[in-house]
C-alpha cells in the first residue's frame, strides 16, 4: 500500500466501494468515526462521502463532533474531496431537511428535481449523465481533476443544487468554480472547486475507469489536460438529452442460490423454475457469482445486480454467503451494486430478531449501494392501503429510505397476467391488451406474487407500485412471471403500465433474448433501464453487443473512451 487516505464514516452508505477504489488505486484508506481520532490530526488527504438524506448526513456529522474538525482541516489548506451527500454539506442547507444545517461554505439551499420538467423525468435521477463543458465563467474544466465533458458518471440523487440566475451571482462572488450538469431541462452542480476544497454530486467510486481517473489525480493533487476527440468520438460520446440528458442503462443480474451440494451458484430458468431438464433435476448451474460479475463489468454493463431467489443453507446473518460475494465483487466492479432477497426483519439462528434497516446496513457495508425488497413490499403495500394510504414508519422500505435515502431502496415486482371479462371484475388496474389469450379475452390486470411466484396476492402492479412510491422507495425492478426465461422480450404493456403508474425509474426484467429487445423496452416500454440474464449467462450475446446495436440504431450508451 501507498500513502495513507483519511475518509470520514458517519454510517452513511456504502464507504466499501469508496475504500476499494482507493486501495485498488495503490493507498492505503483510514476511515475516521470519531472526531477526536487523532488520525484525522494526521490527514493529508481527506475524503467526505455521503449517501441518502441529507439530515441524516448531516446531523450524523454534527452530533459526532466533526463540524469544527473539517473547518480547521479546510483551513488548513491541506485537500478535501466532498463526494454526493459530502459536496451537499458544504451548503448552507436544503429543502430535503429543512431543519437541518450544513457546513455553510456556500450560502444556498438545495431543492429536488422538478417532476414535471421535460415530460415528467423520473426522480430519483439514476443514471450516467455527462458534464456540461463550462463552468461558470471558463471553457475548461482544468481545475477538476480531469472531469471530462465526453465522459459519463453515476449520479443518484433527488435533491441538487439547481442553477439559476442568483445561485450563480453567488458562486461568483465567493470565487467559486463550477461544472454543471444537466437533468431534463435543469441544470444543476455537478462538482465544485475552490482552493482546497473539490466536491462532485456523482458517484466517481461508482463511475468505471472515468471515476477511477478522478480520484487518483485528487489524491496525487494533478490536474491533467483534458482529452481530445474526434468528430466521431465526440458524436458518439457527447451530451444527448433525448433521454433527459442520461445513457440507456443496461444492467446484467444474476440470480444467486445454493445447488443441492451446497454451492453457490448463478443460475436461470423459465418461470423461475430453475432445475434442468434432465431426469436428475440439478438446479441449472451458470457459473460463478463473482467471477461473472466481473465479466459483466468488464463488458461494459452500467449495474449489477445479485438476487438470492432462495434462502441459503442456515447460518448466522453475518456469515450470509451474498455478503462474500458483495465484498469481493465490490472490489473491482466498480459500477452500483444491488443485491435482493433476504432484506426483512428477521431471527437470526440465534434467536436475536433483525430489523430490516440493520440487515440493509450489513449489505451496503460488504459492498451494496442499492437493496432490493420483494416479498415484503408487497406486505408494506397491503398493509398502506388497509390504513387509509398511510405509511407507519415501520417498513423496510420507510425505515431504509429514510436512513439511506430513496435511491438505495428498489421493489422487486413479481407479477402474472390475469386475464377477465371486464374491469368490474377486479378492484386493481386493468388494461385493454393487444394480445388476448386463448378464450378471446382482452382485459387485463397485473397480480402481485410473492416467495419466488409461489404464492398470488389480490393486488395489482398498479397499486402496488404506487404505494411503494409513496412509502420511499426510489426504483422498481419490474420482472414478469410470463417472461421469464422466454428470450420473447419484455412485457411492454406491464412496462408502460407502471411507467404510467409512479414517476421513479422503472427497470424492465424479464425475457431479454437479443438486442433489439433492450430498443423496444426502451423506445416503446419507455423504461429507464432495461436488464439481461440468461442471454449474457449463456453468451449469446454480451453487455457490449447490446450497446454497440443500440448506438448503431441512434441510442446513446455509455461508451467512454479509455
Amino acid at each position: 500500500m501507498g500513502a495513507v487516505v483519511h475518509v470520514i464514516d458517519v454510517k452513511s452508505g456504502n464507504l466499501q466501494s469508496l475504500t476499494n477504489a482507493i486501495e485498488f488505486l495503490g493507498y492505503e484508506v483510514k476511515l475516521v468515526s470519531e472526531a477526536t481520532d487523532p488520525e484525522l490530526l494526521k490527514a493529508e488527504r481527506l475524503i467526505l462521502p455521503g449517501v441518502g438524506n441529507y439530515g441524516h448526513f448531516v446531523d450524523n456529522l454534527f452530533s459526532k463532533g466533526f463540524k469544527d474538525p473539517v473547518n480547521q482541516y479546510i483551513k488548513s489548506g491541506k485537500p478535501i474531496m466532498g463526494i454526493c451527500v459530502g459536496l451537499q454539506a458544504f451548503f448552507s442547507g436544503s429543502e430535503e431537511s429543512p431543519e437541518s444545517t450544513g457546513l455553510g461554505f456556500i450560502d444556498l439551499k438545495l431543492s429536488k428535481f422538478n417532476e414535471n420538467d421535460d415530460n415528467n423525468k423520473p426522480v430519483p435521477e439514476i443514471g450516467w449523465n455527462s458534464i456540461i463543458p463550462n463552468d461558470l465563467d471558463s471553457p475548461d474544466l482544468d481545475l477538476f481533476y480531469g472531469l471530462d465533458s465526453f465522459k459519463r458518471y453515476y449520479f443518484v440523487h433527488s435533491y441538487a443544487m439547481i442553477l439559476n440566475d442568483t445561485a450563480e451571482q453567488k458562486l461568483r462572488a465567493g470565487n467559486w468554480k463550477v461544472a454543471k450538469a444537466k437533468y431534463g431541462t435543469e441544470e444543476f452542480i455537478a462538482a465544485i472547486s475552490k482552493d482546497n476544497i473539490f466536491a462532485t454530486q456523482f458517484h466517481p467510486e461508482k463511475s468505471s475507469t472515468a471515476g477511477l481517473e478522478i480520484i487518483n489525480n485528487f489524491l496525487k493533487q494533478t490536474h491533467p489536460s483534458v482529452n481530445t476527440y474526434s468528430v466521431e468520438e465526440k458524436t458518439l460520446l457527447g451530451n444527448d438529452y433525448s433521454n433527459h440528458g442520461l445513457t440507456r442503462r443496461i444492467i446484467a443480474c444474476l440470480d444467486v442460490r445454493t445447488n443441492d451440494r451446497g454451492d453457490l451458484v448463478v443460475t436461470k430458468g423459465d418461470q423461475y423454475d430453475v432445475r434442468e431438464s434432465n431426469g436428475e433435476k440439478d438446479v441449472r448451474n451458470l457459473g460463478k457469482p463473482v467471477q461473472l460479475a466481473q465479466k459483466y463489468y468488464e463488458q461494459g454493463a452500467d449495474e449489477v445486480t445479485f438476487l438470492n431467489i432462495t434462502s441459503f443453507r442456515d447460518c448466522p446473518l453475518k456469515d450470509a454467503p451474498m455478503l462474500d460475494v458483495l465484498k469481493l465483487a465490490a472490489k473491482t466492479c466498480f459500477v452500483p451494486l444491488t443485491v435482493g432477497g433476504g432484506i426483512k426483519d428477521i431471527v437470526d439462528t440465534d434467536g436475536t430478531v433483525i430489523q430490516a434497516l440493520e440487515v440493509a446496513g450489513l449489505y451496503f457495508r460488504s459492498g451494496a449501494d442499492k437493496v432490493s425488497i420483494g416479498t415484503d413490499a408487497v406486505y408494506a403495500a397491503e398493509k398502506y392501503y388497509s390504513a387509509g394510504c398511510k405509511g407507519d414508519g415501520t417498513s423496510p422500505i420507510e425505515t431504509i429510505s429514510k436512513a439511506y435515502g430513496a435511491q438505495a431502496v428498489v421493489i422487486s415486482v413479481d407479477p402474472k397476467r390475469v386475464y377477465v371479462n371486464d374491469p368490474s371484475e377486479t378492484k386493481n388496474k386493468c388494461i385493454k391488451s393487444k394480445f388476448p389469450n386463448e378464450k378471446g379475452q382482452t382485459w387485463v390486470w397485473y397480480q402481485c406474487t410473492l416467495k419466488g411466484g409461489r404464492e398470488s396476492r389480490d393486488l395489482g402492479v398498479w397499486e402496488l407500485v404506487r404505494a411503494c412510491e409513496a412509502l420511499g422507495a426510489g426504483e422498481i425492478l419490474l420482472n414478469c412471471i410470463d417472461k421469464d426465461g422466454s428470450n420473447s422480450g419484455y412485457d411492454l404493456e406491464l412496462v408502460n403500465l407502471a411507467k404510467q403508474a409512479v414517476n421513479i425509474p422503472i427497470i424492465a426484467s424479464s425475457g431479454a433474448g437479443n438486442p433489439k429487445d433492450f430498443k423496444d423496452g426502451f423506445e416503446i416500454g419507455h423504461a429507464d433501464a432495461c436488464l439481461g440474464a440468461g442471454m449474457f449467462h449463456r453468451e449469446e450475446y454480451t453487455v457490449n453487443d447490446v450497446k454497440e446495436y443500440l448506438i448503431q440504431q441512434g441510442l446513446k450508451v455509455r461508451m467512454n473512451k479509455k
